[in-house]
């Protein structure tokens, strides 16, 4: 008989967790490379690889556009493809709350293997462990993947040059608007999604118009302007940002509007920072209007060698301040 809810006996390595994982895990993940061993034997990578890890806690696991294995996949792809790799292997642990329920489990797995496919990616090893009850929110992934660097690129925080273009892939602050009006009761009437997408594509598309990018980031936590304010502090430059040209939708706007918040420091999960060579910077933003997440990707500023470590924002009635620095913990637990 099928158990509706995840036991202490699912992670006690015995019957019950072979049950899940040919149940749940298995079944959504297999390809050639899956193992029941205790590793994957891969092809290796031809050229330079890049290798990267995360956690992902977010409260609430389901939300608008999106859950936290769709998450998961999508903020490890996205880590890789800012280094100009193709992402190729993917692992992943769960740490899963005693009594969560199976369907839920299921639902997340499914987007995760769903996420992959589109990604290009091979999820090809794993790990599960059943917490006790109030051990664990809900469930916790924690997931791992490698990939391969295009020839010829090099991306880097500390690339950043005067005369760089700085580029966004399509509105900001999105998804932590949707996470704060899912955990939240403000009494807000607003429909506002997830941005959440794996953005390899993305990143081909301008890898095949240019090889003259200097930084891509992904502005996860702390969205794009936290990202601006750590290129500025690892490349020494400063930033010149134009406020009317930063996309955000009309609801975060109106969201924001209301709850005195900046949509520059919400976060974005499918939203990327590029810096290139202004003379390519047009280029670069034809090709991703193309694209299936970035058909409002914008030249947003520039660089310059004026107020090192520093984002200068240039107002709507053509005026200039100093874009605050980023500080605390404004919006916790959104990935």
């Amino acid at each position: 008989m099928k158990q509706d809810t995840v036991t202490l006996a699912h992670g006690a390595g015995g019957k019950q967790t072979a049950e899940l994982i040919d149940r749940v895990f298995k079944s959504h993940f297999s390809n050639p490379n899956l193992t029941a061993d205790d590793a994957a034997v891969l092809s290796a990578p031809r050229g330079r690889m890049a290798m990267t890890t995360d956690g992902f806690i977010v409260s609430p696991s389901f939300f608008p556009g999106g859950n936290i294995g769709k998450l998961s996949i999508c903020g490890t792809v996205n880590d890789l493809a800012c280094m100009g790799a193709k992402p190729l292997y993917l692992s992943c642990a769960f740490v899963i709350e005693e009594g969560y329920p199976m369907d839920q489990l299921e639902q997340i797995v499914s987007a995760m293997a769903a996420t992959a496919a589109e990604a290009g990616v091979e999820i090809v090893s794993g790990d599960t462990k059943v917490a006790g009850k109030g051990q664990v929110d809900g469930v916790f992934i924690t997931t791992t993947g490698v990939g391969e660097i295009a020839e010829g690129v090099e991306t880097s925080g500390t690339k950043a040059a005067p005369g760089d273009a700085i580029i966004v892939t399509g509105d900001v602050g999105r998804h932590g608007c949707t996470i704060l009006l899912a955990r939240e009761s403000f009494g807000i009437d607003a429909e506002v999604t997830s941005d959440c997408a794996p953005l390899w594509g993305a990143v081909k598309d301008v890898l095949d118009t240019t090889h003259e990018v200097h930084v891509i980031r992904d502005a996860t936590r702390g969205g794009v302007g936290t990202v601006l304010y750590e290129i500025a502090g690892q490349s020494n430059v400063g930033i010149r940002l134009e406020s009317a040209a930063v996309p955000v939708a009309p609801e975060v706007k109106g969201v924001c509007s209301m709850l005195g918040l900046e949509p520059l420091y919400l976060a974005c999960e499918g939203r990327l920072v590029i810096f290139a060579p202004a003379a390519v910077a047009p280029a670069i933003v034809e090709k991703l209007r193309q694209g299936k997440y970035t058909a409002d990707a914008a030249i947003i500023g520039e660089v310059t060698a004026e107020h090192p470590g520093q984002v200068i924002m240039t107002t709507e009635i053509g005026g200039e301040t100093i874009l605050p620095q980023p500080g605390g913990e404004l919006l916790p637990r959104i990935c």
